[in-house]
């Protein structure tokens, strides 16, 4: 019993720092973001989400791509931070934490900025993918 024990431990470990690489990839994803390659990156940040999620990213890509263009911004991730807040299962709970620099043109030198996210993630096979988030204040 005490083998299955240690096993079964030894696999809750990898799923939580599964789950909490997958939310942390999705962090740097929808932070790592340019005009110049806006559609790549949407699509990164789509291929990420699983559900109402994906349905919500997909639909609203035409708008972040038209905004892209608009601005000409062009972020890049200085630091990430993510910490497994609950798992069961094939669901877990991960805190995002952020720390950006935004570029355009009106900010030649950039701007830092901050940002955390409560990501509801899902197990799918073996990826675990995003499928709600919030903006943490």
């Amino acid at each position: 019993m005490l083998g299955v024990r240690t096993w079964n431990g030894g696999n809750d470990a990898d799923q939580r720092a599964a789950a909490a690489q997958a939310a942390r990839q999705m962090g740097v994803n929808l932070m790592s973001i340019s005009a110049a390659t806006g559609q790549r990156d949407v699509d990164r940040i789509v291929a990420g989400a699983t559900g109402d999620l994906k349905d919500k990213l997909s639909l609203q890509s035409r708008q972040i791509l038209a905004q892209l263009a608009k601005t000409q911004a062009r972020s890049s991730v200085d630091r990430v931070d993510a910490g497994v807040v609950s798992i069961d299962g094939d669901s877990a709970e991960v805190m995002v934490s952020i720390n950006a620099t935004v570029v355009n043109p009106k900010v030649k030198n950039g701007a830092p900025r901050a940002h955390r996210y409560l990501m509801d993630l899902t197990r799918e096979g073996d990826r675990w993918l995003v499928s709600d988030l919030e903006v943490v204040p």
